[in-house]
């Protein structure tokens, strides 16, 4: 046995689930699939299927003490078609929405009354989702109860899902049938390395998703074994993943897939894309920890421990200098980590642009880079911006339209007082707005940042304020940076 194989042989045995921990969710299942089905015989409600997904569900990819439960509700679409019947995408979307919120409130919530089942509240993806806590002696568990149209899988190809979560189920059956015993355990390793490198999932610390459960799934089936992929991991950006034998040149074609970094397709819907989230930056920095982990085998590179605070002062002055903080405290708990996850990669996203070009395209304060990172249970949130020149020329030379254009050039000359010829065009000086990137970044994010979010520190790095920020400049500096 190889010193990989015998790594991942001890990984295993850390990782997969007990057999106690099996039939605990096993009994909360069978527990609220009874209730479930009570309150709709009672309320006269009529469903499909009630089937657990998600890895700990049918797929049963699941890590130890991973207890989340995803439990389904399939309903016949054929009894709500005739409502949504010429309606655009985006108005099916509403009235499906309100159907699905009034069976949320008015069956599965009313369902889970056994004293187990706690805090039941409504949540939002696409559409409403009930999660409630299950709460015993030993283990606190989070349960989501999601409903979706029960649709034939000829269908999802013809004409797509209706709702996002319509794929779902399929993609259970697909892991169940597709995957042996020996490939799931592959999987469960996967999903480690994914985890202890904090590249996994939309609470990465290295971009803005990283690898979810599905496509390590997937991944694992296409190259069959863990010890496969790794050899064939940094080839993945130039070699796409499709399930449906197209080449890669018909799927580059697809006009949706075109910007993604990754392509993976999923086997149950030939137009989606599983990997169209995962950003640049978690496979660069996950490339990296692989060829590192072949390189040097050892167990540390599976082990899940918390993101080091950096210390500002072992950091090289010169990059200290160009590394801004911008530390939150969301005050609004209803708000979902995915929202503000997204509104702050957002604002990152016109920091950056309008921070390295002024409005006439001249160069302003250089390359800009910059991550979001943020602990959901405690509410805090960061982004750390690098810039490569933080303080700059009050005035810059802004260049007007070229000599031989009289139309433009009049005008040019009209508004602008002061102006010169040089090298074919016309030129004026410029005041900027603003000549050091603290100030800039303080008055964007100001305008920008949403009323939930409050400022607890605006500065350069040296002056960061709370554990969380510190270890955002860590993920921007060791897990960014170097691979920009």
């Amino acid at each position: 046995m190889t010193a990989i194989n015998t790594i991942f042989k001890e990984v295993l045995e850390d990782i997969i689930p007990t057999q106690h921990e099996l039939t605990l969710i096993n009994d909360i299942i069978k527990q609220l699939k009874r209730l479930l089905d009570e309150k709709a015989q009672q309320l006269n409600i009529s469903y499909t299927k009630i089937e657990p997904q998600g890895s700990t569900g049918i797929k049963q990819t699941q890590l130890k003490n991973d207890f989340d439960i995803d439990l389904f509700v399939g309903l016949n679409y054929e009894l709500y078609k005739p409502k949504y019947e010429g309606l655009s995408k985006n108005k099916l979307k509403k009235e499906s929405k309100k159907d699905f919120l009034n069976l949320c409130n008015n069956w599965i919530k009313k369902s889970l009354t056994a004293k187990e089942f706690r805090n039941p509240r409504l949540l939002y993806a696409e559409h409403p989702y009930v999660t409630i806590d299950y709460v015993s002696e030993n283990y606190k568990i989070k349960i989501d109860i999601v409903l979706f149209f029960d649709l034939d899988l000829d269908f999802i190809n013809n004409y797509g899902p209706v709702t996002a979560v319509d794929r779902s189920p399929w993609h259970g059956r697909y892991i169940k049938n597709n995957l042996t015993e020996e490939q799931k355990n592959d999987v469960r390793i996967l999903k480690q390395f994914f985890k202890a490198n904090h590249c996994y999932g939309d609470k990465s610390a290295v971009g803005k998703v990283g690898f979810i459960g599905y496509s390590a799934e997937l991944l694992i089936s296409h190259y069959e074994t863990l010890q496969n992929l790794f050899s064939n991991f940094n080839l993945l950006k130039d070699n796409p993943i499709d399930f449906h034998n197209r080449s890669i040149n018909d799927l580059r074609k697809i006009q949706h897939f075109q910007n993604d970094y990754l392509i993976i397709s999923d086997p149950v819907d030939k137009n989606r894309n599983v990997a169209s989230a995962i950003s640049r930056k978690a496979y660069k920095y996950c490339n990296q920890r692989v060829k590192e982990f072949l390189d040097n085998p050892n167990k540390k590179f599976f082990v899940m421990e918390e993101i080091p605070e950096i210390n500002i002062s072992t950091m090289d002055r010169s990059l200290v200098n160009n590394i801004f903080i911008v530390e939150l405290k969301n005050e609004n708990t209803e708000k979902h980590y995915t929202i503000n996850r997204d509104k702050l990669y957002s604002i990152g996203d016109n920091v950056k642009s309008k921070g390295e070009k002024e409005v006439s395209h001249a160069e302003r304060f250089g390359k800009i880079e910059f991550e979001v990172y943020f602990e959901a249970d405690r509410e805090d949130y960061n982004i750390a911006f690098y810039c490569e020149y933080p303080e700059i020329e009050k005035s810059y030379l802004r260049r007007g339209p070229p000599i031989k254009d009289k139309v433009h050039l009049d005008k040019f000359k009209q508004r602008n007082s002061g102006f010169f010829e040089k090298d074919g065009y016309l030129w004026v000086k410029t005041i900027r707005d603003y000549d050091t990137f603290k100030d800039y970044l303080k008055d964007f994010i100001i305008n920008k940042i949403p009323a939930n979010l409050r400022i607890v520190n605006l500065s350069n790095a040296k002056e960061t304020v709370t554990r969380s920020g510190k270890r955002s400049i860590y993920v921007l500096v060791n897990m960014v940076l170097p691979f920009i």
